[in-house]
């Protein structure tokens, strides 16, 4: 668990000085893709939302500014997310 609370959670303002996770908070971590090793809020999400996963927008994919990442559960792992690939 020490692990996961010193990584940087996706949205975090980069001037935030402490920009890991917080106590009471759902995660998924993100692998692979221009998100990897970041890890995503999931708190309140539905059910629904968290079997679907989520395209994430990202200035570091391969369609810059504006651009999405689009990462899901892994079947055997669902606290882990795998990136499915980018889109406009």
């Amino acid at each position: 668990m020490d692990e996961i609370m010193r990584r940087r959670v996706y949205g975090a303002d980069h001037e935030d000085p402490d920009p890991g996770p917080r106590p009471g908070r759902e995660y998924r971590e993100l692998v692979g893709g221009p998100l990897d090793g970041l890890l995503l809020d999931v708190t309140g999400w539905t059910a629904v939302a968290l079997a679907d996963g989520s395209a994430l927008v990202t200035e570091i994919g391969a369609y810059g500014p504006g651009g999405r990442a689009e990462y899901g559960p892994r079947p055997d792992e669902p606290d882990k997310w795998d990136w499915r690939g980018d889109t406009p």
